[in-house]
């Protein structure tokens, strides 16, 4: 766990759980289609809101949406959908959780053209990291050509809610864009991971 005197990312302020989440997993290269799922499917919800606010409902999420479980949710019917809607634990937007089956669907259609979401997804930075090197957070941009053209091509096959901006998160959150302040203790741990 980052200790406050540990030179870091200045985002997570001192909240525990988004230390946590900073220290242990933004950035890192993710290749898991069940994660990659999960991260696109909670950069959707985060749509308007914090981060804080989604990762604090997090856990309630798996618990909803079975665990990420893309082949379960392509499935969901109309009265799972209302019982979403009734969940208290989770952001209960009919058009985010809408959005989440009809995205299922076509994660399992990229799924079954490339072999594999990971394989599909990574193009965008030719399969690898792309290094922007943030010496202060105000160098951190919020979207960039990758995530315009990996918007353009998600919404093209028939994903919601991944606007240029949502798929510059994503690409942070899965370690395709590392985003860590230079001085950062985690900038260079994560360059000794390979992709």
């Amino acid at each position: 766990m980052c200790a406050k005197n540990i030179t870091g990312c200045t985002w997570p302020g001192e909240d525990e759980l988004m230390l946590k989440y900073h220290d242990e997993e933004w950035g890192v290269p993710l290749h898991d289609d069940r994660k990659l799922f999960e991260f696109i499917v909670l950069d959707g919800f985060q749509a308007g809101l914090s981060w804080k606010t989604i990762l604090y409902k997090r856990e309630n999420f798996r618990k909803a949406f079975h665990d990420f479980d893309v082949n379960k949710i392509a499935k969901y019917s109309d009265k799972k959908i209302e019982s979403l809607l009734q969940d208290a634990g989770i952001i209960r937007n009919k058009l985010k959780v809408a959005a989440t089956i009809t995205n299922a669907k076509a994660f399992l259609a990229v799924q079954k053209e490339f072999g594999s979401f990971d394989k599909y997804i990574w193009q965008f930075t030719d399969h690898k990291t792309i290094w922007n090197d943030p010496k202060q957070t105000g160098q951190i941009q919020a979207r960039s050509a990758e995530s315009d053209a990996m918007s353009k091509d998600l919404l093209k096959r028939g994903f919601k809610f991944v606007g240029s901006t949502i798929c510059y998160a994503f690409m942070q959150a899965a370690g395709m864009v590392n985003d860590h302040l230079v001085s950062c203790h985690r900038y260079q741990a994560i360059k000794q991971i390979k992709n």
